[in-house]
């Protein structure tokens, strides 16, 4: 969840909400959004559950939201967590969320590789669907 002390809570882009997160969140939360546009092409952005969303085939890719001293990303699903073989272990907060403090650089290169595990993940359960479909 989105804090809830910001000024409103009914963004109707990214740029409204990142723009309502403090200035250190906002550089971030920039960071995370640029990541993720880099890895996914195609990728359609809004707001979801009141923070940053972003869609690919109808699917959702990922979610992101700022904190008072993280910014989170979801969903991590296990086999998310398993392909990264302990990369995200430091990240992971709890089920299906990955917390990253912001007292840290923003790792760029791995949420781009996030990004591309996600869409990948996507395009071949849209491919599982289809070939369900012919049988």
């Amino acid at each position: 969840m989105p804090r809830t002390d910001l000024k409103s809570t009914d963004f109707k882009t990214i740029d409204e909400y990142i723009a309502a997160q403090p200035p250190a969140s906002q550089v971030a939360l920039g960071r995370v959004r640029c990541a993720i546009r880099a890895a996914a092409w195609g990728a359609e952005e809004g707001i979801s559950y009141k923070i940053p969303a972003y869609t690919l085939h109808g699917s959702v890719l990922l979610y992101f939201a700022g904190w008072k001293q993280h910014f989170s990303i979801y969903p991590a699903s296990d086999r998310m967590i398993a392909a990264f073989r302990g990369e995200l272990d430091r990240y992971r907060a709890s089920k299906g969320t990955l917390r990253f403090p912001l007292s840290v650089p923003v790792p760029v290169k791995l949420i781009e590789r996030i990004a591309r595990f996600r869409a990948k993940e996507i395009a071949e359960r849209k491919e599982a669907e289809a070939a369900a479909k012919k049988h």
